[in-house]
């Protein structure tokens, strides 16, 4: 059996094709349960749920106004009557052979995470600059993380768990255990300092143990990307978001906070060289220098905010 948990907030209209997808799943409706975790909606989520149990028998409704993603994540984990917890966003439509295909990888004992194909569902033609970061690359992948977008290939076969993406992360709940849970994840504006690194950390624990990833085309979800999410700013704000998580991720690997704004700077900008390309073109650019924003505004909050601090170091978030 599975566990489908879709942690969701105010996106009512999008959880309904998400639910219509799970109709449409070729893996018998007995061997799968749906929890949809709402997560302080004011819009009429439940009744939209309310209204597919009918027609999915097996699909429960629970409700946590709490901030952040990874409340969600972990009442779904406690809720689940599985030992395989499937995670989606609320804004996926899920192949029909999706879940097949996460319960036969999971067949396998050694396999303790499934991920698969993430295409990009636009909801308009997008611009060219887009066009281009879509482009495969000299292996045929392509990956753009700022949309949630991947697409390996056609082939089963194992890969590094960093390559699994929230909108369809499917885990042992041992593991998961194993790791500590999710640590925070997109909190609201008003309490932003407080985001982690989400998945990420469980992907690290993963690839540090030496754990088995699977990538399963047919373990695929279209994933919705919106106009508003088809622009520079858009893109600038990933980029600042993922300063703060990284700094949240190297605060809390290394218990230290970096002595000065320019030690923070040289050897973040040596680390971005590494993990990012250098940019050619000033939107490129541009997009990058709000990474450096968002790392600098973090590290120096958690130098001003003891608890804040406190909050980066604790055992876990469970």
């Amino acid at each position: 059996m599975l566990s489908v948990i879709i942690p969701t907030h105010n996106r009512a209209n999008l959880l309904k094709s998400t639910l219509k997808s799970l109709q449409l799943q070729i893996l018998p409706i007995d061997l799968f349960e749906i929890i949809v975790i709402d997560n302080g909606s004011t819009d009429n989520t439940r009744q939209v749920v309310e209204a597919f149990q009918q027609q999915l028998r097996n699909i429960r409704y629970f409700y946590d106004a709490t901030p952040g993603l990874h409340v969600g994540r972990h009442l779904g984990m406690k809720m689940a009557k599985s030992d395989i917890l499937v995670y989606a966003d609320d804004d996926i439509e899920a192949f029909p052979t999706w879940l097949q295909a996460i319960a036969e990888s999971f067949q396998n004992q050694d396999v303790v995470l499934v991920g698969g194909k993430n295409l990009p569902k636009f909801e308009a033609e997008p611009p060219e600059w887009i066009k281009k970061m879509w482009k495969p690359d000299k292996n045929g992948h392509r990956i753009m993380c700022y949309l949630s977008v991947l697409d390996l290939g056609n082939e089963i076969k194992t890969i590094n768990p960093y390559l699994v993406f929230g909108c369809n992360f499917s885990i042992r709940k041992a593991t998961l255990l194993e790791a500590g849970g999710f640590h925070p994840d997109a909190m609201p504006q008003e309490f932003i300092k407080y985001r982690g690194d989400g998945e990420t950390h469980v992907s690290q624990y993963i690839l540090s143990s030496g754990y088995k990833t699977l990538y399963h085309p047919n373990a695929s979800v279209y994933h919705l990307v919106p106009v508003s999410r088809m622009t520079e700013d858009y893109f600038c704000k990933r980029s600042y978001n993922q300063g703060l998580s990284d700094s949240y991720t190297q605060i809390r690997n290394r218990n230290i906070i970096q002595d000065s704004a320019f030690s923070r700077v040289f050897n973040y900008l040596r680390l971005l060289r590494k993990k990012y390309r250098l940019y050619a073109n000033a939107r490129q650019r541009h997009i990058e220098s709000h990474y450096y924003q968002g790392f600098l505004m973090h590290q120096n909050s958690v130098t001003e905010d003891k608890n804040l601090y406190e909050w980066i170091i604790r055992a876990n978030y469970l």
